[in-house]
């Protein structure tokens, strides 16, 4: 009865064009990726296929720099290769401490009272804090554009939700004040991941001060690339508030893994009590955090600045470029890394993501239930890896690809 009808559903979701394959990258992440078709049937003697990816999260391009790889080699001399245990156990070593310590530092002038906690992943760390923080007495008001990892942690929480239409703030306020919950949460990402828009952060800070509420910021595709030194969109705002809940991840911009919240100190002392996907799990490896701190310094530093000048000309060089390269397909106003090319079908999407690769570009098609019904794309991402040649090497497989007639 199981297989059957797991198989049955596949066949369902192959027919919706919605059914998703693993692929496997032969080597470090960088623009230049080999792959193979599908994880299925790969060997280990496949040498995949060379291609030129659009497809990462590693903006500044710090996830193959020589820095962090000798960085590691020495965490890992230090400190092993595994923590052991969960963090409330014996797993919490001095390089987490040291790691949460600088974090605080960058968020200490947006966030009085502030302490960072490291969680191993974005998901978890936004899973720890709806899950402890959406108590019963609460409401949480999310975005419906909201990472899947903030819709999770909303359905397991005691709270109410309320979902608003993405960025209409004027329908945010009519439900902050009708409501009626002795605690309100407002959740929401600062950088959208599949449309690469920038929510109002001081306008959502505004509300949330005018309605007695609090303000999770998911700032996954902000830190690192947004805000002065890169310290992300609390920063970029140029706003402080003790009412700011800040999650931020480590494995995009920062090139490593991880994440982290910073919040006034008595609601990391919750996280840390409460918080399950914090509690009981294994913490990650010291070698790790000791390479974060490493990815926090170019971050911040010359290096840092220079990847972020560099990726910002290539998003003008693209959205100068982007016209219209067939009727019903546009670009998403984004003035991020994330640069949306929306199709709408996902039979389309997929055909027009096949003909890339043919032409030796790696976009794959972001389709439902990533993204809502009717609005598949080609999530294009831009990376300081990348080279002006290499955008216009994109730009001009778009233009041909716009007229195959395998469309």
């Amino acid at each position: 009865m199981l297989i059957s009808l797991l198989k049955q559903r596949l066949d369902q979701r192959a027919s919706e064009a919605t059914r998703r394959q693993l692929r496997v990258s032969m080597g470090p992440c960088t623009p230049h990726v080999h792959v193979s078709a599908q994880h299925q049937s790969w060997q280990p003697e496949d040498p995949g296929t060379a291609l030129l990816a659009f497809c990462s999260n590693d903006y500044l391009g710090l996830a193959n720099h020589p820095e962090l790889i000798e960085a590691w080699a020495q965490g890992a001399k230090r400190y092993g290769v595994g923590s052991g245990a969960s963090h409330l156990i014996s797993g919490h070593s001095a390089a987490h401490a040291e790691l949460e310590a600088e974090l605080t530092r960058w968020q200490a002038a947006h966030i009085p009272h502030a302490r960072a906690l490291f969680f191993s992943t974005g998901y978890m760390a936004n899973m720890a804090l709806l899950g402890a923080l959406g108590l019963a007495e609460a409401t949480l008001f999310c975005d419906k554009l909201n990472h899947a990892s903030l819709i999770d942690g909303a359905s397991l929480a005691a709270a109410k939700v309320q979902r608003y239409p993405h960025a209409n703030l004027e329908r945010l306020a009519f439900l902050l004040e009708h409501c009626d919950s002795s605690l309100k949460f407002i959740v929401t990402d600062a950088v959208f991941s599949m449309d690469g828009s920038v929510a109002n952060v001081p306008e959502l800070l505004r509300l949330a001060t005018a309605h007695d509420a609090w303000l999770i910021l998911d700032d996954a595709h902000g830190f690192g690339v947004l805000g002065p030194q890169g310290q992300g969109s609390l920063a970029h705002w140029g706003v402080c508030s003790e009412r700011l809940i800040y999650m931020g991840t480590l494995g995009k911009a920062a090139g490593v893994a991880g994440a982290f919240v910073v919040a006034q100190e008595v609601v990391i002392n919750w996280l840390i009590n409460t918080a399950r996907s914090y509690i009981y799990t294994t913490a990650s490896p010291p070698a790790q955090a000791h390479t974060l701190l490493h990815s926090l310094r170019l971050i911040q530093g010359d290096q840092g600045h220079d990847r972020r000048q560099h990726l910002q000309f290539l998003i003008r060089r693209l959205r100068n470029a982007a016209v219209e390269f067939r009727a019903g397909w546009r670009w998403a106003e984004s003035g991020t890394p994330i640069q949306p090319l929306m199709i709408g079908n996902n039979v389309q999407a997929l055909s027009l993501s096949t003909l890339l690769e043919q032409a030796g570009l790696w976009v794959p098609a972001i389709r439902p239930p990533t993204v809502p019904v009717g609005t598949a794309r080609l999530r294009v991402t831009l990376s300081a890896s990348h080279t002006v040649a290499q955008v216009e090497q994109l730009l001009a497989a778009l233009s041909a690809a716009a007229t195959s007639e395998h469309l």
